[in-house]
């Protein structure tokens, strides 16, 4: 009775070994090709950013404030500017490119169309244009793992899982963090976490982002080394009032995205929208620098606004922020508090100090939110993740600055990172992609997990309800 039943088990659930052959095939050779690809993205960013801006966004200089006023306003302008005629081009005289939902559904990717495609999402980024360069990585993963299952001859169920995992590699490469890909793919495109989904994503995602690091080289994308050492109870109660804050912003950052993603233009209005968006970008970038390119900048300066353990106000890479406090402690200094205007209003210098590194962070939440909706409205194509983790940085920073007050065993960095990963869980309603993608590109320590997953979960179930609303 056992031999039959074992019998007839072998025959009904085989070992498929041609299905093992194409999995591994994909996650050691995609995911090198798409490692090799997002390496290569990451340098042309870099090198658009030299020609265009003169410099290049590092640890030391995450944003382009040493940059000449004018030559940010000219560099996003010309920016959005050329790769309006070409989006023009592509959209109205060739095949369309689809989304990386799309072409996970079944919709084909062009070869050529896609790289240009590409191409100009981390061109305008590297210009200084308000929005991610995430989904360029995706696209183009997307696009090669379409090939690869035409030689495989794959289809259906099968075709659609690589897609969505070579999909999730572009991310995972493209930032060295293959859990954010991996959770991308099964938590975003196919909606699925089955234990072969999450294997083959993960495998494909590590693959990638090792290639792609040996290529642009290793480092922690965000500075956290102002955060405290240990947890506080008083950290896990902030948790919840920041998962509460940025679920409601999260969810209207959505809401606005997806509005500005369902108005872009059509036809040549995109010539002169985009041109404009440039125009109005480099008008804002003039006074707050950090606005420009995916977040880095805007994100570092929540992350580095202040340390209040130590009583000192600081910022990252030349900040506005520590420009700003230092001018009102020269100031003071001098002798000129009585005509400060914070001094009108009856501050000492450390009330002073607060007022105005919240007003830079909110000035920047501000700026940076209508830069990136102004820059997809006028038809850019490109991401929300790291404008996302921007916003709920500064976001976080601007609670963490007044919770420090009551709470000074608290640091305003560990605010900044649980609303980093609150808000951009709520605008992407993936809270598991949202707080690996956040602590991969922190190397936050593991202690920290704890308040990141419960504001991260305060803020997914929030912002679930008011968008279903």
């Amino acid at each position: 009775m056992t031999e039959k039943t074992a019998k007839i088990g072998k025959a009904v659930n085989p070992m498929d070994w041609k299905r093992v052959g194409w999995m591994a095939a994909a996650t050691l050779i995609l995911g090198a090709v798409i490692g090799v690809g997002a390496g290569l993205l990451t340098l042309m960013l870099y090198c658009i950013e030299r020609v265009m801006l003169g410099y290049v966004e590092g640890s030391a200089a995450p944003g382009p404030f040493a940059v000449p006023a004018v030559r940010r306003a000219m560099s996003v302008t010309v920016g959005l500017t050329v790769a309006g005629v070409i989006w023009w081009l592509l959209r109205t005289k060739t095949t369309k490119v689809p989304s990386v939902k799309k072409a996970v559904a079944g919709d084909r990717m062009p070869a050529w169309q896609t790289i240009v495609h590409v191409c100009l999402q981390i061109f305008i980024v590297g210009t200084g244009a308000s929005i991610g360069r995430e989904v360029a990585p995706r696209e183009l993963g997307a696009m090669l793992a379409q090939r690869f299952c035409d030689l495989f001859r794959l289809n259906g169920l099968d075709r659609r899982v690589v897609v969505a995992v070579a999909a999730g590699a572009g991310l995972g490469g493209v930032y060295n963090a293959p859990f954010a890909g991996m959770f991308f793919a099964v938590e975003i495109l196919l909606a699925d976490v089955a234990i072969e989904n999450v294997a083959f994503g993960l495998g494909m995602s590590a693959v990638a982002a090792f290639v792609a690091s040996s290529i642009k080289g290793r480092h922690v994308f965000y500075d956290i080394s102002l955060m405290q050492n240990d947890l506080t109870p008083t950290i896990m109660l902030a948790a919840l009032l920041i998962g509460v804050a940025c679920g409601a912003a999260g969810a209207c950052f959505r809401r606005g995205s997806q509005w500005a993603e369902s108005h872009k233009p059509a036809g040549t209005a995109i010539l002169w929208q985009m041109p404009l968006a440039g125009v109005l970008t480099g008008l804002i970038a003039i006074v707050v620098p950090q606005i420009m390119g995916n977040g880095r900048a805007a994100a570092q300066l929540g992350f580095s606004t202040v340390s209040m353990m130590q009583g000192t106000v600081a910022a990252s890479g030349g900040s506005a922020a520590t420009n700003a406090v230092i001018v009102a402690e020269q100031g003071a200094s001098a002798g000129d508090s009585p005509v400060s205007p914070w001094s009108l209003l009856g501050l000492d210098l450390h009330q002073s100090q607060l007022a105005i590194v919240l007003l830079v962070l909110a000035v920047t939440f501000i700026a940076k939110t209508v830069a990136t909706l102004l820059t997809i409205r006028s038809g850019a194509s490109g991401g929300v993740l790291q404008p996302g983790i921007a916003l709920g940085s500064t976001l976080g920073a601007m609670i963490g600055v007044l919770w420090t007050i009551a709470f000074p065993a608290d640091s305003v960095t560990a605010c900044a990172l649980i609303g980093a990963a609150a808000l951009l869980s709520a605008s992407q309603q993936a809270p598991l992609m949202a707080m690996c993608l956040v602590l991969e590109l922190t190397a936050a320590p593991s202690a920290f997990y704890v308040p990141v997953a419960l504001g991260v979960a305060v803020s997914a179930f929030l912002s679930h309800q008011l968008l279903r609303k």
